[in-house]
């Protein structure tokens, strides 16, 4: 059975291999910054140290949860207080820089998940998790954007402004969903490329074209418009069916960098899609 340090272990590891990976275009990694000048390569590592022990906390709850036999619903609002604590744990380390709190979210919320079933004594599997993830915040998408329209723009978080005009749900909508893009796109390509012998490295770097080619992502939304979203799906997915390479990768890198692109929600589902990965192998 999966112990709740154990599952926190590997979450924080999906959040260091996620920011290592490299290439990565318009993301920070070890070769460059992406599209970012308030972040780097370091900043990321300090994040992740500081919330060395957040991932533990979320297993832990959903650990409590499960062993207790209590509905997945009534351990979600413990979960985002434990989330509230890791963010501020994060910008105390970042100097107010928002590194991760997309995958403090995601990562916490699958922790979470993964405690809960074996606290329950149940088999730990990425179906399982990302189905329980649904269940578990079930409802938030209504809960959370149900007062945005009385919000000032100044008020509205990058997310809530993506969802007033264009009705994108983001990450949240991931999560209540079940995590579509990691269950279609994320998962079998990454379990794909490792199997024809790939590295962690080169795998992890091919499997983020496909999530972008798959999930919209408001990152890009927020910074530029639709049009630029719906352009780098349509990028990623030529360069799957044309076939493509690292120098692909790093070509493309280049071009969001000049153009100042940054697909920082694939980079949160790739972090997702490792985790679960890791947590059957």
């Amino acid at each position: 059975m999966l112990s709740p340090e154990l599952i926190g272990r590997l979450a924080l590891e999906a959040m260091l291999l996620e920011v290592s990976a490299t290439p990565k275009p318009g993301l920070v990694d070890r070769s460059n910054s992406g599209a970012h000048k308030d972040m780097n390569f370091f900043t990321f590592m300090k994040s992740a140290a500081s919330l060395a022990k957040s991932f533990t906390e979320f297993s832990q709850e959903g650990f409590t949860g499960g062993a207790n036999r209590i509905p997945p619903a009534e351990v979600f609002p413990a979960v985002r207080e434990i989330g509230v604590i890791a963010e501020k744990r994060m910008f105390e380390a970042t100097g107010g820089v928002n590194t991760h709190k997309g995958e403090i979210f995601s990562l916490g919320l699958l922790s979470a998940c993964a405690g809960y079933i074996a606290g329950a004594g149940r088999e730990v599997t990425a179906e399982g998790v990302m189905t329980l993830a649904g269940e578990m915040c079930a409802g938030i998408c209504e809960r959370d954007f149900a007062d945005v329209s009385r919000k000032t723009p100044a008020m509205l978080t990058k997310g809530e402004r993506v969802y007033l005009t264009h009705g994108i749900t983001g990450i949240r909508g991931e999560a209540e969903a079940g995590y579509p893009s990691v269950r279609i796109a994320g998962l079998p390509a990454l379990r794909e490329y490792l199997s024809r012998g790939m590295s962690l490295n080169d795998a992890m770097s091919f499997t983020l074209i496909h999530i972008m080619a798959h999930a919209h992502d408001t990152n890009i939304i927020s910074r530029h418009d639709m049009e630029t979203a719906h352009e780098v799906m349509t990028l990623a997915r030529g360069m799957i069916e044309s076939g493509f390479g690292l120098e692909d990768i790093r070509r493309l890198d280049g071009e969001f960098i000049g153009r100042w692109i940054s697909p920082g929600g694939a980079g949160d589902l790739l972090a997702v899609t490792y985790f679960m990965y890791s947590l059957q192998n």
